[in-house]
């Protein structure tokens, strides 16, 4: 896996994908270099490595540049791909999964959303969909004005949001599905003292895209090789490893409403980037 901006060096033309923060690297390459490894076993000719971020801005100064080739982002920045030139070739997921869930201590007393009032509520990013945008637009639709009435703590990752809840050091912790899966699967005993006390509404799920100068027989290649990947063992544990159940067939006009959903957030809450 690589954590850098430039590519590295190969006989075949290299190709980076990069995938959003979901977790840090080292769990990111965990669930996503099996992926890359069967690209390259699979797809003679060229070379893939998976590339990591250290957090969410890094990740999208890098499409920004249109550095990697092929991108794994979340909703949102699927919408600012779009803008600069990369295209959606499949979801990463059931949309019924994307959805934020907040997670509290299960001694911490609080039942109802107007319980957080003067209390702090961590996420990963701003730009979070899942873990920050719908879950702040889920309190603003409950009557907790996220300005006022909270304090929000944008902790840099998914586990860090889930333990900040943990640690006492916010009253609930949002994240999302996936991430909460894995935090079980990875700290059982931590987990045991943690639920999850809110969910919002489903939206859709990540994508994947590709920049728009790879060729495109290469980007079919790709694209058919994911919308597969669940028809065979070896991909049924490579889908195991990523939490995911299978990828979607998916283009640019199937994140239309994420545009909608985002237009509806600013206009309500909040501009989704911080200055």
């Amino acid at each position: 896996m690589q954590y850098r901006n430039a590519p590295s060096a190969s006989a075949n033309p290299v190709y980076r994908f990069a995938v959003h923060p979901l977790h840090n690297p080292k769990k990111l390459g965990a669930a996503y270099q099996p992926l890359i490894d069967l690209l390259n076993a699979r797809i003679p000719g060229s070379h893939f490595e998976l590339e990591a971020s250290r957090d969410y801005r890094a990740y999208e100064e890098k499409y920004r540049g249109r550095g990697p080739e092929f991108l794994l982002p979340n909703p949102w920045q699927t919408t600012k791909a779009i803008q600069l030139g990369y295209r959606v070739i499949a979801m990463a997921g059931d949309a019924e999964d994307f959805r934020g869930i907040f997670v509290v201590r299960r001694d911490s007393g609080i039942k109802h959303p107007a319980d957080l009032r003067g209390k702090t509520v961590s996420y990963p990013s701003p730009t979070a969909l899942a873990a920050c945008v719908m879950p702040q637009y889920f309190l603003h639709a409950q009557g907790i004005d996220i300005h006022k009435d909270i304090t929000n703590a944008y902790v840099g990752s998914q586990e860090s949001s889930i333990m900040n809840a943990y640690l006492g050091q916010s009253a609930a912790g949002a994240t999302w599905p996936l991430p909460w899966r894995l935090f079980q699967q990875d700290h059982p005993a931590e987990a045991a003292q943690l639920e999850v006390i809110w969910e919002t509404p489903p939206l859709l799920n990540n994508s994947v895209m590709v920049r728009n100068d790879v060729p495109v027989a290469l980007a079919g290649e790709v694209q058919a090789l994911l919308l597969q990947l669940h028809n065979d063992e070896t991909g049924r544990r490579i889908l195991a490893g990523m939490a995911t159940s299978r990828f979607h067939p998916a283009d640019n006009n199937s994140y239309a409403k994420v545009e909608r959903y985002i237009q509806t957030f600013e206009r309500d809450v909040r501009p989704v980037e911080q200055r």
